[in-house]
Formats: C-alpha cells, structure tokens, sequence
C-alpha cells in the first residue's frame, strides 16, 4: 500500500535522508527505529507531506504522491499523529476531535463510537480544554483525531514519549486492535525498543539518516537493533 523508494531529503544544504526505503502494508505495523537525531521524523514528515524530498518517490496504493501537499495526502487516507502531540490547548476535547473532520465528506462528518471504546477516558472529557489534559490524555486524544479522519495509513511519531507506563499500554492495545481490523497501514516511529518489539511485523532501524537493517520480525536481531538504538 506504501512504498518509499530510495528517497533523499535535504533541510537547506544538510542531507537529513540519504536512499531510505521501507514499506507499509494494509494489516501490518511497520515500526522505524533510532536513536534521536538520526532521520525517523524525517521520514515519516516526508510520508506526510511536510517537508518536500530532493530525490526518489512515495507510492500510495499506486499513485505517486510525491509532489501532493499534505491535504490532499489526507484526503487520500493518510494520517499523522506528530511528536509532542500539537494538541490544541484552548479547544475542547471536542472541538479538537472535529478538526479531524476537514479531510472528510460531510457525510463522514461524526466521531466515530469506537473512538470512544479504544480511549474510554476521553468521552468523560469532551468538553474539557485540551491544554488541561495530562499528557497521557493528550496522547490518546492526538491518535483519536487522527482516526477521526478515518486513515487507510496512519503514521505514529513517537506515541510512547513522555507518558506514564499504564497509558503507553493502553496505547499498544489501541494499535493492536487497529491492526487486527485489517483494513488499515501503520507506521509506527519508535526509539523505546520493547514497545516496538512487540508491536511490529516489519522494522527498519535508522542511522544517520539511512536505513541500516530492515526486514520481518522475525529476521529482527534484537542485540544488533539495540546497538542502533544506544547512545
């Protein structure tokens, strides 16, 4: 369904990318990891749309979207939940859940029950600010608005950064049960390797901005992934 191919992605004259290529299939979690600095929000920016690549290309479900900006990508099914969350702190828990709706007909225009059902504590909260959430909260409601847009694909950037254990378990469950539909792509971004470990059908481990090992879970050599992933 995804296919980055050999792509390279320049911030003015530093090469942040160089040749990276993974992919991402409908039913699966595809899980990028690294230390910090080594190029996975990158990546999943140039999955996104948010920052242009200098050389190779992005295929979803057969269209080259390369080019495309990052609206018309979610309109396509694409949907980001971004590192630090970008949570809408004045909104309500609510209205930070419709902004999900710009992508969508007007048809599609509800929030989806099971929304409610992955994250129980954010229908006791709709009309809270998100900006009085604890981060953990905010976690659950940044994926919830990503899944509002009803994503083919949906990409992760570090989900687990900052939050409290029971929550990072919650987190994993939704991903599981997300995958177990069948009828959607994660890439998940990840440097906490358990977490990753435990998630993923495919990896790609990153190293200064290039993909150094990649494959099926089963081919992962847990001692040689947790080198790349030590300072």
């Amino acid at each position: 369904m995804l296919s980055v191919e050999n792509i390279n992605l320049h911030y003015g004259a530093a090469q942040a990318l160089k040749s990276v290529s993974l992919a991402a299939e409908i039913g699966k979690v595809t899980c990028v990891m690294g230390r910090n600095g080594v190029g996975k929000t990158s990546t999943l920016r140039a999955i996104v749309g948010q920052h242009p690549i200098s050389a190779g290309r992005i295929v979803w479900n057969g269209e080259d979207i390369s080019k495309l900006a990052p609206h018309a990508r979610a309109r396509r099914g694409i949907a980001v939940v971004p590192q630090g969350r970008e949570v809408f702190s004045l909104l309500s828990v609510k209205e930070n859940l419709e902004t999900g709706y710009a992508c969508l007909p007007r048809k599609d225009r509800n929030i989806p029950e099971v929304i409610f059902e992955l994250f129980p504590v954010l229908k006791s909260m709709l009309n809270r600010r998100g900006g009085d959430l604890s981060g953990g909260q905010q976690q659950q409601l940044a994926i919830a608005r990503a899944l509002v847009t009803r994503p083919k694909l949906l990409v992760l950037d570090e989900p687990t950064e900052g939050i409290q254990p029971s929550i990072i378990k919650d987190i994993g469950r939704a991903i599981e049960w997300l995958r177990e539909q069948g009828d959607m792509a994660i890439v998940l971004v990840e440097q906490y390797f358990e977490f990753a470990r435990d998630l993923a059908d495919d990896f790609a481990v990153m190293d200064r901005g290039e993909v150094v090992l990649a494959g099926d879970r089963k081919d992962l050599d847990e001692e040689e992934v947790r080198k790349h992933l030590t300072v």
